[in-house]
């Protein structure tokens, strides 16, 4: 390897094209062989040969590309967008490799962030600041130049929004992220170039997802996640509710079985996840 380049993830098994100059191709086949990737390059080896990928040729990295039935089988492969189509990869250890080229795309920029931006549902008066990111196993953490360090968990994720604003006198993307600091809810705004937002977005979008299972709520499930938000203690919300103890402890289990609820104690004291927050949030807008 080139001075200053080192092994990140060096495994076996498959990839294909799936676009090229913008046409999907219907018949493109899996191609068995050695995937490996470093902090510089992502190196393809089969039988008909070799190909490397400069990482800073990877423009980002898209939804399922199922272009035939034998893509739409693979339950886990990682599209990437490079200029001129699109790649599919299907490592053996997939999870361990997407945490690799997530990071290697992220750890070694510099970002500029707001911690916490809004804390509680209250916009703070905090100012933008270099950052650097860290992707790990479960969570994106990311320490600042003043020493604040943050952990934003991938299961933890509420509502996530992206736009432009003008920082420091230059128009960047700004990924808006929700979720939980202990026991608060806050937002963390991070900026940097597009090409890093593409990708930051891109692995928050996936913790997004893990958050987001079809749930059935009743109408008691929804006035405990509104009373909740609106503070009461969920020690309260069987008297406040005029319902049972032991139906409301039930539906503490259940919600927090559904990653809506964290739980504090064994008698089930509870505090709104980012997930339950968006989803109590939903009830009382939809009432």
């Amino acid at each position: 390897m080139k001075r200053g380049e080192y092994k990140l993830s060096d495994s076996h098994g498959r990839f294909l094209r799936a676009e090229k100059n913008g046409r999907e191709i219907q018949d493109a086949a899996w191609a068995s062989g050695r995937i490996l990737l470093s902090n510089r390059r992502l190196i393809l080896a089969g039988n008909s040969g070799k190909q490397t990928i400069p990482l800073s040729a990877i423009q980002g990295v898209e939804d399922r590309y199922d272009v035939n039935q034998d893509v739409a089988s693979v339950a886990d492969y990682i599209a990437l967008r490079v200029p001129k189509g699109v790649i599919l990869i299907a490592p053996k250890e997939f999870e361990e490799f997407e945490q690799e080229f997530y990071g290697a795309v992220l750890n070694e920029g510099t970002f500029l962030a707001r911690h916490p931006a809004v804390e509680g549902g209250v916009v703070q008066n905090t100012e933008w600041e270099r950052a650097r990111l860290k992707v790990e196993e479960e969570a994106v953490s990311m320490a600042t130049v003043s020493g604040t360090f943050v952990e934003i968990r991938l299961d933890d994720i509420g509502d996530i929004t992206t736009g432009r604003r003008t920082i420091i006198d230059d128009s960047r993307l700004v990924v808006e992220v929700e979720h939980s600091d202990e026991e608060t809810s806050v937002q963390t705004y991070i900026a940097g170039s597009d090409r890093q937002m593409s990708f930051l977005e891109s692995l928050l979008r996936k913790g997004e997802e893990q958050s987001e299972v079809s749930l059935e709520l009743s109408d008691t499930d929804k006035q405990v996640l509104t009373a909740l938000y609106s503070g009461v203690s969920p020690f309260d919300i069987p008297s406040f509710l005029g319902v049972d103890v032991d139906e409301v402890e039930e539906l503490y289990v259940r919600l927090i079985d559904h990653n809506v609820l964290n739980e504090v104690r064994i008698r089930h004291e509870v505090t709104l996840n980012a997930r339950g927050r968006s989803i109590a949030s939903d009830v009382i807008s939809d009432q």
